[in-house]
């Protein structure tokens, strides 16, 4: 990329993931003819398939597009990478050392993969029985190996802290279970699943069914615990018992694992002035206006921003609105119309044809939004939603600013 100097917009926006194209489409549309978007990615991807690619349900080529093809017309693409946020002057300096100003940002890089924090994982992903979903290269690594097995011990794990789509660690375990059904081996597959929290889901409606789920898959649930270690070489797994009291280590043989990593905000946003203090670093937001808490001409939605609701894409298409409605009546020098009710949705693939909707807000309780569909049922219908439905609704109506 050429160096560019003295870049200056009225509104940067950075991060052109999910987040970052909406904000930008509704801006668009609202007239805002001076936008930027900084993001050294050429791909962009609609993550959500990548449970079904790991479980064999959905081909990896249909998760993926040219950046270029979802950057909205008329918004300026800056393709390099954030490396730091200078609130007071107002500028944003990239990894090629270009100093981009702005007089409104939009923060919403994602969050980071932390692979290092559990000791030997990093080494180890996509090759002795290791993988994840969390990344497009190992998505399809995943079904490579759920598919030929046969006997053994399979364990998935989900580690403690935000991460994005809290649901998608036990997906893949029911997709797998489902499989190995079908093929007549679950019986012969002794199924693990590792959870930091005390229940299967933070809402008891659906925990409840999730309970039922993985009894009818004989799955052998370790609620509060937590991966803390690959051997790879020994085929072992390390969990640590995170209940009250509790201070042990047990190691579990594994013939598969899918481990997901602890996540947090990127570096470059923990260690500067937009961070909360936490050591997990997210942008310091008000939960309701995604406005920043110290800079009023600053706003941040998606998974790095500190609102406590679940990180998932469906959270994102609610605050998107709320964002650009607020950060607009900024611009005019008005009072913040728009709220966020931390309102998210998780897609939970319990079988290979089934799926169970959660939805709900800052409550904790379930907000439907479908009429006349219970919701808190494993549905067909709602398989078709996951597979095919909320794919089109992302790529035709949420990245062009209409839902």
């Amino acid at each position: 990329m050429a160096r560019q100097e003295g870049l200056r917009h009225r509104v940067v926006i950075v991060g052109g993931g999910t987040a970052g194209i909406s904000v930008a489409a509704r801006l668009r549309r609202a007239g805002e003819d001076d936008v930027a978007v900084l993001d050294p990615s050429a791909q962009h991807f609609y993550q959500p398939l990548w449970t079904l690619v790991g479980g064999g349900r959905a081909p990896l080529k249909e998760s993926v597009r040219p950046e270029s093809s979802v950057m909205p017309q008329g918004v300026r693409w800056i393709q390099d990478a954030a490396r730091e946020i200078d609130p007071d002057r107002q500028v944003v300096t990239t990894n090629a050392g270009v100093v981009v100003g702005y007089e409104y940002l939009v923060v919403c890089p994602g969050l980071q993969l932390d692979w290092g924090k559990v000791p030997g994982l990093a080494d180890t992903l996509g090759r002795n029985g290791v993988s994840s979903n969390y990344t497009y290269e190992l998505a399809p690594r995943t079904w490579e190996m759920v598919k030929p097995l046969r006997k053994g011990t399979a364990v998935f794990t989900m580690p403690s802290g935000p991460i994005k789509c809290a649901g998608a660690p036990q997906k893949i375990a029911y997709l797998a279970a489902d499989w190995w059904r079908k093929q007549g081996s679950l019986a012969a597959i002794h199924v693990v699943l590792v959870l930091p929290t005390p229940a299967m889901f933070g809402v008891p409606e659906f925990s409840r069914v999730l309970d039922q789920v993985a009894k009818r898959y004989g799955i052998d649930v370790r609620l509060q615990h937590e991966m803390v270690e690959v051997n790879a070489d020994d085929h072992e797994v390390v969990i640590a018992d995170r209940r009250e009291g509790a201070d042990s280590k047990v190691s579990l043989h594994y013939d598969f694992l899918h481990a997901v990593p602890p996540q947090s905000a990127p570096d470059w946003i923990k260690d500067g002035p937009l961070a909360d203090g936490t050591p997990l670093g997210y942008v310091a937001v008000n939960k309701h206006t995604h406005q920043h808490v110290r800079y009023p001409n600053v706003f941040s939605l998606g998974d790095a921003g500190n609102t406590p609701n679940s990180k998932t894409g469906a959270a994102i298409r609610k605050q998107a609105p709320v964002v650009v409605a607020n950060l607009l009546a900024t611009m005019a020098g008005k009072e913040l119309p728009a709220r966020y009710d931390g309102y998210a949705s998780c897609p939970l693939t319990t079988a290979r044809n089934k799926m169970l909707l959660a939805e709900f807000d800052y409550t904790m309780k379930p907000h439907p939004t479908f009429p006349f569909i219970d919701t808190q049922k494993e549905r067909y219908d709602m398989w078709l939603l996951k597979r095919y439905g909320l794919p089109a609704m992302y790529w035709n109506l949420m990245l062009k600013g209409w839902a």
